[in-house]
């Protein structure tokens, strides 16, 4: 979906630096993109519709650059991810294109309302991650992978990364990998039970007008 959009890029925020190099050894070990929920994916301001869909690919296909998502008005990027049961999310890989990938992402756990109307308003996310500039750092064909913070990514049932800017200021971004790790779980839905009442128990409905009420007739 694309959309016109002005942005407030005033406040002040942590980043973590930290990240991983995931080796093709032990990439699909614990890849969770078979749960990903891909009908429902949301993504704003992407030059192609349902081009959103196409980076999240099995482990196989993660230099696949058939298909890339591209921003459209500018530079930045809203995904909602929804997983098909709760997820204990472990990690984000990603991978840019070269000097249009993107320099920093902010996540949201369990959001379902963030979108541009909202998003520079917002001063807490759950975690943020300045990102490796690929035309600097040459990755030999792995995919830096960014850990989260295990406390606070236990429990998800939908992820929202916003990309606001990429590593050349340029106005468009590209993205052609997103891998998301961790262990997931099916969600147990309570069954629906359902009371029939097969036969109407005279006993149980008061009478009225038959006598039956505490009533005294008028002479």
């Amino acid at each position: 979906m694309a959309h016109n959009h002005n942005h407030n890029h005033s406040g002040s925020c942590s980043h973590d630096h930290d990240h991983d190099h995931d080796g093709p050894d032990r990439g699909a070990e614990f890849t969770l993109f078979k749960h990903i929920d891909k009908d429902n994916i949301r993504a704003y301001n992407e030059a192609v519709d349902g081009s959103a869909k196409s980076v999240f690919k099995s482990w196989d296909d993660r230099l696949n650059d058939s298909m890339v998502l591209e921003s459209d008005a500018d530079e930045q990027l809203i995904l909602f991810i929804p997983f098909t049961g709760n997820v204990k999310l472990k990690s984000i890989a990603i991978r840019g294109v070269a000097e249009n990938a993107p320099s920093s992402m902010k996540v949201f756990i369990n959001r379902e309302d963030i979108d541009f109307s909202n998003v520079d308003s917002i001063q807490e996310w759950d975690q943020e991650w300045e990102l490796i500039d690929p035309t600097v750092n040459a990755m030999m064909g792995e995919i830096p992978e960014y850990p989260t913070r295990m406390a606070r990514f236990g429990n998800v049932r939908n992820l929202t990364i916003f990309f606001p800017a990429n590593v050349s200021g340029s106005d468009v971004t590209k993205i052609a990998y997103i891998g998301l790790k961790g262990e997931w779980t099916e969600v147990n839905k309570d069954p629906i039970i359902t009371v029939y009442e097969l036969a109407a128990n005279p006993a149980d409905h008061k009478k009225i007008g038959t006598g039956d009420e505490n009533t005294r007739a008028v002479q």
